[in-house]
């Protein structure tokens, strides 16, 4: 187990190099996502090489609390055949008996929201004091317009309070952000409506839910390839008889990313990361890091389950700087925090600009990102939207706070690999265990 503070002083200390092949961690997006949909379907479904991180197993005992059976395999997880409901042809729930806790997945809260919203009764959604401070109106207030009865705290965060109807009327919905969570909630209620649903995004976002979707037999209609979405328009016939899922989670890209950052800065570096998911709507960081020098090389790029996989040999490099524009923040809304450690180590003054949605994340990250970072030395400046970095910066080791958020956790151990004079000293670094529970095993697995 990993404790509350931790320390990263091998690697400070002896300067090693991080090299190697590199299996990541199964996809969390697509994971959580494989149990909301095979939850839906009248068939046995399968998703093999699940992620047991803590925000997944959220989803997981949710359902299992929605009366979906869900037996843990070897490296694979079955959920049992439903039952046909005669009203929306979709798999029937059943009332949960007590509140359903999200823990810390704001994934699993407004995910599953779209869904209840879709049900014949009522159930209510918790989540721990982090989870309960992220706004939840950008799914309310959809999914109220279809037909559900939702109450929240008065600043419209967790709990939720979920009176559904199996007779959800399908709307047209502008949504204020772009959000893979939001557009995945209205969806998934578009299921139960009569008639197509359409989400409009002001930018692109993931699009794992609607990749699924189709391969399931959901009528919907999106564009899935590298270029622009037309106005960013998914819509999504109600009605619909699912498929049973069978696919194989491919690694995670935003777990990934950390072990990018790694190879790119410290020098010497050389390591190949293997299996990785390279959807575009996700990999927006690859482009960034390419405009600033990195060698990253793709190799056999290949296509399973619906979504486009391959291998990354990554070596350390002489990096620029860029900036970061708000079209491309949600293909990397992720990777911003590690992102700001790899712009401390490029010459030149990165700017990231649009990002405004960072401090309604785990932690407001924008506010994370600068602070800890400065007590490592980092000349970095807070903007209302976004981050100024100037580089080439020299880091030092320090002690930093982690948040209680497991993106700035790592992001701050990768951080502390180029680090000289004192020991980096990481607080709270056990958050982890939301979605990369083996980081710290792994990164040092790596070090020669």
């Amino acid at each position: 187990m990993i404790p509350k503070t931790a320390s990263i002083e091998s690697f400070l200390l002896k300067r090693k190099k991080i090299s190697g092949e590199y299996r990541p961690p199964p996809d969390k997006s697509i994971t959580h996502r494989g149990i909301f949909l095979g939850a839906l379907s009248h068939e046995t479904s399968r998703v093999q090489n699940p992620l047991t991180s803590g925000d997944c197993l959220s989803t997981f005992r949710a359902f299992n609390q929605l009366g979906v059976k869900i037996t843990k395999k070897k490296n694979e997880w079955v959920i049992a055949k439903g039952k046909k409901s005669v009203l929306t042809q979709l798999r029937e729930l059943s009332a949960p008996r007590a509140a359903l806790d999200c823990g810390n997945s704001g994934t699993t809260m407004r995910l599953l929201s779209g869904i209840l919203s879709g049900q014949a009764f009522k159930s209510r959604l918790t989540g721990d004091a982090s989870l309960s401070k992220r706004p939840m109106k950008r799914v309310i207030e959809p999914l109220t317009k279809m037909g559900a009865k939702i109450s929240a705290s008065k600043d419209g965060t967790a709990p939720l309070e979920i009176a559904g109807n199996p007779h959800l009327r399908a709307i047209e919905w502008k949504s204020g952000v772009a959000s893979a969570q939001v557009k995945s909630s209205i969806l998934l209620a578009g299921l139960f409506a009569d008639g197509k649903t359409m989400v409009i995004e002001p930018e692109r976002s993931r699009d794992h839910t609607e990749r699924i979707l189709k391969s399931m037999g959901a009528k919907i209609r999106f564009k899935s390839s590298g270029s622009a979405l037309v106005e960013n328009k998914i819509s999504i016939e109600g009605g619909a008889i699912l498929r049973g899922l069978d696919f194989k989670v491919p690694g995670d890209f935003s777990s990934a990313a950390f072990f990018i950052a790694a190879a790119l800065i410290v020098p010497g570096s050389d390591l190949t990361i293997l299996d990785v998911n390279l959807n575009p709507t996700r990999t927006g960081l690859l482009g960034v890091l390419r405009r600033m020098g990195a060698k990253i090389r793709l190799e056999s790029v290949r296509e399973e389950s619906g979504e486009p996989i391959g291998d990354l040999r990554v070596r350390y490099s002489e990096l620029n700087s860029t900036e970061v524009s708000p079209a491309e923040i949600p293909l990397l809304i992720d990777e911003i925090p590690v992102l700001s450690v790899i712009a401390t180590q490029a010459s030149g003054i990165t700017t990231i600009i649009g990002a405004e949605e960072l401090r309604v994340k785990e932690s407001d990250r924008l506010s994370a990102i600068a602070t800890e970072l400065r007590k490592m030395g980092a000349r970095i400046q807070e903007k209302k939207d976004g981050l100024v970095i100037e580089g080439r910066t020299p880091l030092q080791g320090a002690i930093v706070q982690s948040c209680d958020d497991h993106r700035m956790a790592m992001s701050l151990a990768v951080a502390g690999l180029v680090a000289t004079k004192w020991i980096t000293m990481i607080k709270d670094f056990n958050c982890i265990s939301i979605s990369f529970p083996s980081f710290w095993q792994d990164l040092k697995s790596l070090e020669r």
